[in-house]
């Protein structure tokens, strides 16, 4: 249906307008009229014309103000002039007003017709265009959040490589290093005696010691204001990031731009907290409270987490920030925590190059700083350091069986080394810790990557595809995948195709069975598809392989 507005101040001119439209479009448009300037400016605010025909001449506002008057509240009605007259002063006006047609009195019927016709044309262009916008946010509206929660898994269980972070940063257009998290936590008002168990860190999203009552029960309720809620926490920022609900928490993921947040804008980002807290509440009839943490590299998001969970369950304030509160370790000033925690993340990644230059350079800080005052505290965190990357180390099963006499000999490393032999060795014990992880890793890829290779060599003739190999082999596709492909060199198909092709030659050189029959002993059932693999592998077809022979 098209809503179509005739303005001509001819009774004659509307009557013949109408005919057509009716003869011509039957019942496919709603038609209205009037005769003056005014009259359809008033019209078209409550009508609101698809197709508006105007007459330029009309009594009081002619037709070109008219125009430029319906544009201001429908800027999508499509406009066709009518004139008596072939040339007008007016002309430049109504082009620069997006006048879709100019039509001359007396007006010819099959002209008029195809101009409405292609008007109608235009329109359902929009209407479609219109329609795949809303239909392609509507799936947008579905997958953000889906992809927001899997960068909150990502960044708070820290299970995922950094490239998977990373892909799901630049899904979200989020280009900062860092950030904080700020757990918003739901519940029936408590009974003000309960004593809050401390958060558990192996079990990041379960803490219950919120000062919030009924937290199941809330957490259940929630669920039918999840849509709010996302909609009222993404007025503190367009960035916020927004995981899903977990028992009564919602875990919010805010990018920062800067590693430190001074305290004006600490301030401001509690006041603004209080207010999104006290709307939640009046939208939703449940109590809030929030625990953000402190900012942090991505990296290093968990901490974060932590603390604004043990926020929340140290105090009963509404809004409870970790740097006010003594939840979060502080550093002296000049201490490098940046370079320790590059250290030991580089130590878990198995980074032997980047732990060894960590390492250099943070006892290289300590000569140029601590030695001279400080030569004990120096031994002491040089131990301190080493036994904590070796116990890293035993953690991920790089060092293998744990011994209690293992290390005996440290304390007299420690106490006889100079500050230079001990820089060796220290740089040296960081470095092992991380390639003893390293070792693993590849140990264990390399393992599994061997018996994905003898499943392949003795299924390549099934029907055989990643999910088989990876279910035989008990890990997911995407890791097999990976894994895979960084041992070999090949993608698993890659690798498929190439046993299959051998084994093929093999079978075309003994000139024995049809090429038919070797296609599907090598696991293809498309004797075209064999044949063009074959040819792009080895250059001709594999008949005229076997006549090569």
């Amino acid at each position: 249906m098209y809503r179509v507005l005739l303005a001509d101040d001819e009774g004659i001119a509307i009557d013949s307008l109408t005919y057509i439209m009716d003869k011509e479009f039957h019942d496919r448009c709603e038609v209205r009229s009037a005769r003056s300037g005014r009259a359809v400016i008033e019209m078209a605010e409550t009508f609101r014309p698809d197709i508006a025909v105007m007459d330029i001449r009309m009594p009081g506002i002619d037709g070109i103000e008219a125009i430029r008057e319906i544009r201001k509240f429908s800027p999508a009605t499509v406009f066709i002039v009518l004139t008596a007259y072939d040339k007008f002063s007016f002309a430049k006006d109504a082009l620069n007003l997006g006048v879709m047609s100019f039509l001359t009195k007396p007006l010819d019927r099959k002209i008029f017709v195809d101009t409405m016709t292609q008007a109608m044309a235009g329109i359902d262009r929009t209407r479609e265009q219109r329609s795949r916008e809303l239909s392609n946010r509507e799936k947008l509206d579905a997958v953000v959040p889906m992809i927001e929660s899997g960068l909150v898994y990502s960044l708070l269980l820290q299970d995922t490589s950094p490239d998977v972070t990373a892909n799901y940063c630049n899904l979200l257009e989020i280009p900062e290093s860092y950030g904080f998290v700020a757990l918003l936590a739901c519940g029936d008002a408590a009974s003000g005696h309960e004593n809050p168990e401390q958060p558990n860190a192996s079990a990041p999203l379960t803490g219950s010691g919120d000062h919030l009552g009924n937290p199941i029960g809330t957490g259940i309720r929630l669920q039918k204001y999840y849509a709010k809620i996302r909609e009222i926490l993404k007025e503190y920022s367009a960035h916020a990031v927004i995981g899903q609900i977990m028992m009564n928490k919602i875990p919010v993921f805010i990018p920062y731009a800067a590693a430190r947040m001074d305290y004006v804008e600490r301030v401001r980002v509690i006041d603004r907290v209080r207010r999104i807290i006290s709307r939640l509440k009046e939208e939703t009839g449940v109590n809030y409270r929030m625990g953000i943490g402190s900012v942090m590299p991505l990296s290093d998001m968990r901490t974060s987490y932590r603390e604004a969970l043990r926020s929340l369950c140290e105090n009963n304030e509404t809004v409870s920030h970790a740097d006010d509160l003594p939840v979060s370790c502080t550093y002296e000033q000049d201490y490098p925590i940046d370079l320790e925690k590059q250290l030991f993340d580089s130590v878990k990644n198995g980074n032997i190059r980047d732990a060894g230059l960590y390492a250099d350079r943070f006892f290289t800080w300590m000569e140029k700083t601590q030695v001279s005052t400080y030569e004990n505290n120096v031994r002491l965190k040089t131990i301190e350091f080493v036994l904590w990357a070796e116990h890293i180390a035993y953690q991920s099963g790089g060092l293998g069986l744990y011994r209690f006499a293992d290390r005996g000999d440290y304390l007299n490393i420690i106490s006889d080394y100079t500050i230079a032999e001990l820089h060796t060795w220290f740089v040296a014990k960081i470095r092992d810790a991380a390639e003893k992880i390293a070792d693993k890793a590849k140990s264990s890829a390399s393992n599994l990557t061997h018996q994905a290779k003898e499943y392949i060599d003795s299924h390549y003739s099934r029907d055989l595809s990643l999910d088989d190999v990876s279910r035989e082999l008990n890990i997911s596709p995407y890791y097999f995948s990976k894994i895979f492909k960084e041992e070999e060199g090949v993608t698993f198909i890659e690798y498929l195709t190439g046993i299959r092709l051998s084994h093929a030659k093999k079978l075309l050189a003994e000139n024995k069975l049809p090429v038919k029959e070797i296609c599907a002993a090598v696991g293809y059932q498309d004797p075209n598809y064999f044949s063009r693999l074959f040819r792009r592998s080895e250059g001709v077809s594999p008949t005229e392989y076997r006549e090569s022979r």
